[in-house]
């Protein structure tokens, strides 16, 4: 009365059944973009004279360092006399 009932087919029914999918769609690639000569002369004009203005920033920034430096080291020497 309480013993288990056995299926006849001893193969467990799958747990998964696999149901196929719609296709991936496919993607579309990007539209052509074209670059003349022009932008790519402006660019890299543009590029070096950032850079010029950057180096030009740095070294002002270190003359005045090292003129704040000299004038602090002149005034304490006029300052102990």
């Amino acid at each position: 009365m309480f013993l288990p009932k056995y299926p006849d087919n001893p193969a467990p029914p799958p747990a998964h059944t696999h149901t196929p999918t719609e296709p991936i769609p496919v993607r579309r690639s990007l539209p052509p973009v074209s670059i003349d000569r022009n932008t790519v002369v402006a660019l890299v004009v543009g590029g070096v004279v950032l850079t010029a203005l950057l180096a030009a920033v740095a070294v002002t920034a270190i003359s005045v360092a090292v003129a704040a430096v000299v004038l602090r080291s002149m005034l304490r020497d006029h300052n102990l006399r």
